[in-house]
């Protein structure tokens, strides 16, 4: 028997909100980070569709297709069911338990402060969302987090704040209760400024997303379709590359062969856009293929998708019912 200890990875717990299916923006903002991750860390990530519901209740109906589309998504992309724990966030009830008991806990203040909720409040009540579930999401976090033990979050630099509030909760429950939840620091991840179709934050509200299931008819349609250098005003004219969001989107998916092809094309007028963006087209389009392949055949498979479902909420239920004993146990109750 080997003396060497064996290494102990750290724990990773990150998830993304039920709001339809995932799109371009997701992939470079979440998911690549994740597939990185799943290889150095004891990985849990999370369908979380509690928190889509904040904003989508009103579309219930669809918040259990859009769970299995993107948890489909994920392992088609290539975040292992074996090697991850992958989870949906309403299947395992002690998120929901745990979050009453920090909601208790929680100061209004604390979240009155959020910047999150300052800046999107006038937005939330225009558009029906000014509601509880809203206001104390950040609570939930807290919960999603600790429910596992979490002890790193990937997060970009301009999230570093929101993970400090569930910091100060977790800190004040192990206060009170002299409990020995970890606190959870920040796993800075490098998240691209990643536009639109039109230049504008990608989103499926705004229409100018590229799914990462879309079809090569609708692909074709949606590149085709972006504004490029208005300097181009004719085939012969030459632009410039850095002001156009084609260009930003080769520098995302294209190789640096093709990124210098398509500048210097650009900047002679040795290419026209039509050249810029079927080239873009090909190279997005043979990085969707395969996973658009094998999420197809996922959902095409009920049964089989099921049981990767079940089995990944287990795993998580085991863990979840773990830790919210030794919380009751702490608390005494």
């Amino acid at each position: 028997m080997s003396s060497e200890k064996k290494m102990i990875k750290q724990r990773v717990m990150s998830g993304t909100r039920t709001t339809g299916a995932l799109h371009l923006g997701h992939y470079l903002g979440w998911l690549v980070n994740c597939l990185k991750l799943q290889n150095d860390y004891e990985c849990f990530f999370g369908v979380m569709d509690w928190h889509g519901m904040t904003s989508a209740y009103k579309s219930a109906h669809e918040i259990k297709k859009w769970n299995r589309d993107i948890f489909a998504e994920m392992v088609a992309w290539g975040l292992d069911p074996e090697k991850n724990t992958l989870f949906i966030q309403s299947m395992v009830p002690e998120h929901i338990e745990l979050f009453m008991i920090f909601s208790n806990l929680t100061p209004l203040g604390w979240l009155e402060r959020v910047p999150t909720w300052k800046d999107a409040e006038e937005e939330a009540k225009a558009n029906d969302t000014h509601n509880l579930g809203r206001f104390a999401y950040p609570v939930l976090q807290a919960a999603d987090i600790a429910i596992y033990q979490g002890g790193l979050v990937p997060v970009g630099q301009d999230q570093i704040s929101h993970l400090e509030l569930t910091r100060e909760i977790i800190r004040r429950f192990n206060k009170l209760y002299q409990g020995q939840l970890p606190e959870p620091k920040a796993l800075l991840t490098e998240t691209p400024a990643f536009p639109g179709l039109d230049g504008r934050k990608m989103s499926k509200s705004y229409g100018n997303s590229i799914l990462l299931d879309e079809e090569e008819k609708s692909l074709k349609k949606k590149i085709n379709s972006m504004v490029t250098d208005p300097q181009r005003a004719t085939r012969e004219n030459p632009g410039n590359p850095d002001v156009c969001n084609v260009y930003t989107y080769h520098k995302l998916f294209s190789s640096e062969a093709d990124q210098s092809w398509a500048a210097q094309g650009c900047r002679s007028a040795g290419i026209g856009c039509g050249d810029c963006k079927a080239k873009l087209c090909e190279n997005i389009g043979q990085m969707l293929k395969k996973p658009r392949e094998i999420k197809k055949d996922l959902l095409n498979n009920p049964t089989r998708l099921d049981s990767i479902i079940e089995a990944g909420c287990e795993k998580a239920r085991q863990e979840a019912r773990k830790n919210i004993t030794l919380v009751k146990e702490w608390m005494k109750l």
